[in-house]
């Protein structure tokens, strides 16, 4: 049986900021992010761009302080609940930063970075929570070793750096839907 580590039903866009894991057996990790270019707008183009290295700095006035960022997300999830497919699962996408987990530094090397496209105070969309759920437990059919207490925020790695997903997360409908697909 071969296996896929692109996600079902994802557009597939193509970022060339990612590389190969030192140990893929080592994922263990799920990062939930979010995302919005220009910061709280929805449906722009900004996110494909900085995930692909095509941000216009002269666009906007914020694209010129981050059009040199080479980042990227294992995928994004739009307010309508569509999935891109930016990195592979099986490779490493560059969406922590500096980041440690339980001890462990460089989240990269053994996290998925998952984007919602919002912002820290906005509620996220029925269909994006859907869309999150379904591509979070294909994630986890590939690395068992996530486990729900394996799950977490841009926050839980990078605090005091980081602030996403952010207060409008709903972290326990998440969990509790996820919960009969996985273990604790």
């Amino acid at each position: 049986m071969s296996v896929s580590y692109q996600y079902k039903d994802a557009v597939i866009k193509a970022s060339p900021f990612f590389d190969e894991r030192p140990d893929e057996s080592a994922v263990s990790v799920l990062v939930i992010h979010n995302i919005s270019l220009p910061p709280g707008q929805f449906g722009t183009k900004g996110i494909e761009q900085l995930f692909t290295g095509t941000l216009d700095p002269d666009e906007h006035p914020f694209y010129a302080e981050i059009a040199h960022l080479r980042v990227s997300a294992h995928c994004v999830i739009r307010r309508d609940g569509s999935v891109e497919q930016y990195v592979p699962f099986n490779k490493r996408a560059w969406h922590a930063g500096v980041s440690s987990f339980q001890g462990r530094e460089k989240c990269n090397d053994f996290a998925i970075g998952i984007e919602l496209e919002g912002t820290d105070e906005l509620p996220y969309t029925e269909a994006q929570y859907e869309s999150l759920e379904a591509v979070s437990e294909q994630i986890i059919s590939l690395y068992p070793a996530i486990t729900l207490g394996r799950i977490v925020g841009h926050n839980d790695i990078a605090p005091g750096r980081k602030t996403d997903p952010g207060v409008a997360f709903n972290w326990a409908g998440y969990r509790q839907a996820l919960s009969q697909h996985i273990k604790g």
